[in-house]
């Protein structure tokens, strides 16, 4: 049996007599003493597990077996001295990066089944990365119940190609569903094509939608593919459409009745395998009955119904999506004064009732990046009164609160790798500890 190969990483100490006894399991040690040896290995050679042996643990010595351990992504096994397990900073780097650990004297058994569990937990993951249906691939900030539902919601119409008909107010994500959805599907490899329908003149939509021949009508000079020919093989979304001409919708009907098209000044019908999502920000069985839409075709495209809350619905994740936002902005380099919200303004983006929801809170979030002269952001920054005293938390509360959310959004950004959110918010891994403690939050395991 072809042994399976394990990356050992050993500071200052010969892994020898540790690579016979791994070879005796049937284990291939692959040895490395620091970060550029590790790596050029890992460029020649497929490996998933690694077996970290500590001997040192003073605090630059974890600093630097961290850094490898971050710039190494394995499934990782430690083998520490026992006493060594007295050291706190040990004991954190072991939970943020070990998936187990043994000490010495080695039971070799034991640590041969330790390190196949590894190998079993990392090809887990390699699956679970491959995945279409990743949810941290959907790009929606936030974790309020009704965002929670939504994302439930879209891992299951994503399973079928069935039409799926998305509802919800104007700026409330209507297309990031839409892209969730297709990068979710076993689709996402394909085209995934947006079109808005209430942006395209009425004599201009059939041919965009379609496609034309040459000499098809004056100007048409050359054939042109249209934007559902486009999408083959992947997902179109048809933003408000309700804004379809009703003798398109006859077209677009008869589409998702045959799978066909026909180009303006064809002969013939061209198959294309496209999955449908449509959107509108008006009721679509109220136009049905206003005589605006038709009905046949409202329930070929509403066989799996969406509907996005809207920001009021989420009052929760107000302040996660404005530090998304604003991280954002200063990742563009829109400003290097500016370092967060101010309370009050805090208080104001959740005393507002925000009618353009996601899509009026990043815009306001954008220009208050660029207009503030202050570091932290001001209700007037975002053009927004100053809530009233009888409606503003109390100081404290708003500041204990303010500090809970900026850490829990850390932690979520970097996949709750404590060393790495203690670096970004400029803290100790000790301080963040202590904070995480005081505010119940926990480092996830992966």
């Amino acid at each position: 049996m072809t042994p399976q190969k394990v990356l050992c990483l050993s500071r200052g100490a010969s892994v020898a007599a540790l690579a016979e006894q791994l070879r005796a399991q049937g284990w291939l040690a692959l040895p490395a003493n620091d970060l550029g040896e590790a790596q050029r290995i890992l460029s020649r050679e497929r490996v998933q597990v690694g077996l970290l042996c500590l001997w040192d643990c003073a605090p630059l010595e974890l600093d630097r077996v961290e850094a490898c351990l971050l710039g190494l992504p394995l499934e990782w096994v430690a083998l520490v001295p026992v006493d060594a397990l007295t050291s706190p900073d040990l004991c954190h780097l072991l939970l943020d990066h070990v998936f187990d650990h043994h000490t010495h004297p080695v039971d070799w058994d034991a640590l041969s089944v330790t390190l196949r569990h590894a190998l079993c937990r990392a090809e887990l993951r390699a699956r679970t990365a491959a995945s279409p249906c990743d949810v941290r691939l959907m790009g929606m900030a936030g974790h309020s119940p009704a965002m929670n539902r939504l994302r439930q919601q879209i891992r299951k119409v994503a399973a079928t190609d069935a039409p799926v008909l998305i509802g919800g107010e104007s700026g409330s994500g209507k297309e990031l569903t839409a892209r969730a959805i297709h990068q979710c599907s076993l689709r996402s490899g394909q085209p995934f094509v947006a079109v808005n329908c209430g942006a395209i003149a009425p004599t201009l939509i059939q041919s965009e939608l379609f496609g034309h021949e040459r000499g098809a009508f004056t100007g048409a000079t050359t054939a042109r593919q249209g934007l559902i020919e486009a999408a083959n093989g992947g997902t179109i979304f048809l933003d408000e459409v309700a804004d379809l001409p009703l003798e398109l919708q006859t077209n677009l009907l008869r589409f998702l009745q045959e799978h066909t098209i026909q180009r303006v000044g064809a002969t013939r019908s061209v198959t294309v395998d496209v999955r449908v999502i449509a959107a509108s920000h008006v009721d679509l069985s109220q136009a049905v009955v206003a005589g605006r839409f038709r009905e046949d075709l409202f329930y070929r495209l509403n066989v799996l119904p969406l509907v996005v809350p809207s920001l009021r619905e989420r009052v929760e994740d107000i302040s996660v999506l404005a530090q998304h936002f604003l991280h954002q902005c200063l990742q563009q380099g829109y400003s290097r004064r500016v370092a967060g919200f101010s309370v009050e303004a805090r208080e104001a983006m959740l005393a507002y009732p925000w009618p353009g929801n996601v899509r009026e809170l990043g815009n306001r979030v954008q220009r208050a990046v660029v207009m503030s002269e202050q570091r932290l952001i001001s209700p007037a920054d975002l053009g927004l009164a100053a809530p009233s005293a009888s409606s503003a938390l109390g100081l404290d509360a708003a500041r204990l609160q303010a500090e809970r959310e900026a850490i829990a959004l850390t932690l979520g950004r970097m996949a709750h790798n404590v060393t790495r959110a203690a670096r970004e918010l400029g803290v100790s891994r000790m301080t963040l500890y202590r904070l995480m403690d005081k505010h119940g939050l926990h480092a996830r395991a992966d």
